[in-house]
């Protein structure tokens, strides 16, 4: 009985000792404490993330910011100085042409003086002759009116060709004072494109599909109006607007036929015809998604942006594109320059499938 005894309280002190002894093993609470130091430490990075994300947005929104003061800065020293180098070459012809009339003044004042020295070297005032006294006289006396008036006239014509050699002078000066300024701010231009250039590398890598849709779109289409048609719009609401400010047209020039007026070939325009100088720098006229990027037959290089309320806007005859597809970009930010060879852009504004006067949405005279 003693043995079976002892050999209970032996049992008993073991199971006391497993009751007392810790529910988790060491093992498991280091395990534990090695889990959630990696939760933390994702966290943080994850927050580290987040904060690059937050701060590289940021970045591309300050870039296309700047992008657009940039642009209208070049845009309008462009246009300045354009308005100067015209202004040079007007007054170079009128100095041309006063320079030809001058030079024919100085020759018909030559004429006057030799007839007045051949007269005068041969007087003729015999009494018994008295019709030669009298035709010498009226001859001596036209001549000496004939040469005043030559006089006077080339007297005004060299004080006008002084004024206008003044006047160029002026201008030149002008044109040199700002092509410094002029080449600073397009390096500046330069340097913005090439940072937005390496901000849209990741949406480079997704386009490559929609490129290869776009270009067979670009192949079957006949005309603007398919093409547009065929990249799709932003969904339509009961809001008409375009945009809510007024915006610019997006290229400085003159319109030479209005929507709806007639072609060169008799066709109905569903657009402007914008004569700008060549290579003149083309912004986006409003926010919105670059939905076309590319060659299109007999346009030249086109860029069809898609904006809210249904609107696409067309722009054709550009020589150098600055933007890629699914690139979105502010009112004003640069998308490319005019092709040198083809001064005319052709605009077209579309809402769904119907074609809108620009003049609704744009001003004329910017």
């Amino acid at each position: 009985m003693k043995g079976w005894l002892h050999i209970f309280g032996r049992i008993f002190c073991i199971w006391a000792v497993v009751l007392c002894a810790p529910a988790t093993p060491s093992y498991a609470a280091s395990e534990l404490a090695n889990i959630q130091a990696q939760i933390k430490k994702t966290e943080q990075q994850n927050k580290k993330l987040a904060q690059q994300v937050d701060s590289s947005n940021k970045e591309v929104e300050s870039t296309k910011k700047k992008l657009v003061r940039a642009a209208d800065r070049v845009s309008t020293l462009e246009e300045q100085r354009g308005a100067v180098a015209k202004k040079i070459r007007e007054l170079d012809a009128q100095r041309d042409k006063l320079e030809k009339e001058l030079q024919k003044n100085q020759e018909r004042i030559a004429d006057a003086a030799a007839t007045i020295l051949f007269v005068a070297s041969h007087p003729s005032f015999d009494s018994e002759n008295m019709r030669e006294y009298v035709l010498t006289s009226a001859i001596l006396s036209g001549a000496a009116d004939s040469f005043d008036a030559e006089i006077q006239t080339a007297t005004e014509q060299i004080n006008q060709l002084a004024k206008i050699r003044e006047e160029r002078a002026i201008e030149k000066e002008k044109l040199d004072r700002t092509a410094k300024r002029y080449a600073d701010e397009k390096d500046e231009l330069d340097k913005l494109l090439r940072t937005r250039s390496a901000q849209n590398q990741k949406l480079r890598t997704q386009q490559s599909a929609l490129q290869k849709k776009l270009r067979e779109l670009s192949a079957r289409a006949k005309t603007i109006s398919e093409l547009s048609a065929g990249v799709g719009s932003s969904q339509m609401s009961s809001d008409s607007r375009f945009s809510i400010r007024k915006l610019n047209k997006p290229v400085r020039g003159n319109v030479v036929v209005h929507f709806a007026e007639q072609t060169a070939l008799g066709l109905k325009s569903d657009g402007w015809h914008i004569r700008v100088r060549g290579n003149a720098l083309v912004m986006a006229p409003a926010d919105g998604t670059v939905k076309f990027a590319d060659n299109f037959k007999g346009f030249g290089k086109v860029v069809i942006m898609s904006h809210k309320n249904g609107y696409n806007t067309v722009m054709t005859n550009l020589g150098e594109i600055n933007v890629m597809l699914g690139q979105e970009v502010l009112a004003g930010e640069p998308i490319g320059r005019m092709d040198s060879d083809k001064p005319e852009m052709y605009l077209e504004v579309r809402r769904g499938d119907k074609a809108v006067d620009p003049a609704r949405l744009f001003r004329e005279d910017d």
